[in-house]
């Protein structure tokens, strides 16, 4: 019979438990709902700007890596543009000395055809004056009971001076 009273609905007690359940919700929302709701808006408020914070800090990172990119690039055409203009006055500086070297080398074969010619017309002087001598004295053995050496080297000069210069 106990165990038939205990499932038996008690008015009392009803009262009592609906008072003390609406007792405990009162003191719940006052103490217990309002500091854990309130923490917990606070919570969230912390949350939504860590978030606004790292979403602002990944647009800066973005920014500062394509700041450093266009950088980079920027470096990078520089390096470009000073190695073309290093190729580039490499050229001229190599083109500038052939150019010298060209001119020396004419310089040097002008100057070595005028040596060329120089000696060549003292070898002619040379040789005339020798082929004078030698037909003088070959004159002057044919001769020599006629004329003296001095008229037969004149006589041999003037013969050699009206004959045409060859180059």
């Amino acid at each position: 019979m106990l165990a038939a009273n205990l499932l038996a609905p008690n008015a009392g007690l009803i009262f009592w438990t609906a008072i003390i359940f609406t007792l405990l919700l009162f003191l719940l929302s006052k103490f217990a709902w309002g500091p854990v709701t309130k923490a917990l808006a606070e919570r969230e408020q912390t949350i939504d700007a860590s978030i606004r914070r790292a979403e602002l800090a990944l647009a800066e990172a973005k920014q500062l890596q394509a700041d450093n990119d266009a950088a980079r690039r920027a470096a990078e055409a520089d390096a470009r543009k000073l190695l073309a203009d290093a190729n580039e006055a490499a050229d001229r500086a190599r083109t500038q000395r052939v150019d010298e070297l060209n001119a020396e080398l004419a310089q040097r074969r002008e100057q070595a055809e005028a040596d060329l010619e120089r000696q060549k017309t003292s070898l002619r002087e040379e040789l005339r004056s020798e082929v004078a001598t030698l037909a003088v004295q070959a004159a002057e053995k044919v001769l020599r009971a006629n004329l003296d050496g001095d008229a037969n080297r004149r006589l041999v000069d003037d013969f050699i001076n009206t004959l045409p210069s060859k180059n």
